[in-house]
């Protein structure tokens, strides 16, 4: 199994790929890092730069195609899974580290405590809308603490603000959108705001910032490392 990272993960948030690493070791799961890991090709897409995005994808499916590959960024999930069928044609076994998670506590390969926390979970637009993924996170998270959802969820959550190349051109909405979503969950009774996504962790955490709030915002390896660390 090839664990690929993703840019914003492997350049901004290694600590998401450090959870992750010791999860799968926990687990005794055996898997390999590329040596030159290229990107996935999903901001070119978004962003219009079609062209350059078939580029990319063209040098990454040659290392991948024929692989299992474990992702924990929600924008690379939905690229390699929907659009390199769609444009390149080719069909990867791709897997996100929720689904992945879910298999190893149903299966009984990880043994987490439960956690003295109440959380809420945000669904990203690339694992919820694109790739119809809502319950591999939900049924990780009940296992390892209290889960409260926020008004809107599913097919109906918020965005976090930071896809399609808005945070890059549009900074102020993208932060105002964020401001939005984390209101939502400051009206629930949660200690802590878990996502699937590295886009959105990181815009969360600077809307937070910038308004000076307290509210954890982490990812799912995280809190799920937390429960195995207990």
């Amino acid at each position: 199994m090839i664990y690929f990272r993703g840019c914003v993960v492997r350049e901004k948030i290694p600590r998401i790929e450090m959870a992750t690493k010791q999860i799968l070791g926990k687990a005794n799961i055996g898997y390999r890092i590329l040596d030159n890991e290229e990107c996935c090709g999903s901001f070119l897409l978004r962003t219009g730069f079609t062209d350059e995005a078939r580029e990319v994808m063209a040098k990454t499916v040659e290392k991948l195609e024929g692989e299992q590959i474990l992702v924990s960024c929600a924008g690379c999930y939905n690229t390699l899974k929907n659009d390199y069928k769609e444009i390149l044609g080719v069909e990867l076994d791709v897997i996100h580290t929720s689904q992945l998670f879910k298999k190893f506590l149903k299966e009984g390969m990880l043994s987490p405590k439960n956690l003295p926390v109440t959380v809420c979970y945000h669904d990203p637009c690339h694992l919820g809308r694109r790739c119809s993924e809502y319950g591999a996170p939900r049924t990780v998270l009940k296992q390892i603490a209290e889960l409260v959802e926020m008004e809107n969820i599913r097919e109906n959550s918020r965005c976090c603000g930071s896809g399609g190349g808005v945070k890059s051109v549009y900074p102020e909405l993208a932060n105002n959108l964020a401001g939005k979503r984390l209101d939502d969950a400051l009206r629930t009774p949660a200690d802590i705001l878990v996502t699937t996504c590295s886009f959105c962790l990181i815009n969360f955490q600077e809307a937070r910032n910038r308004s000076e709030g307290t509210l954890p915002v982490l990812d799912l390896s995280e809190i799920l490392l937390w429960a195995l660390s207990e």
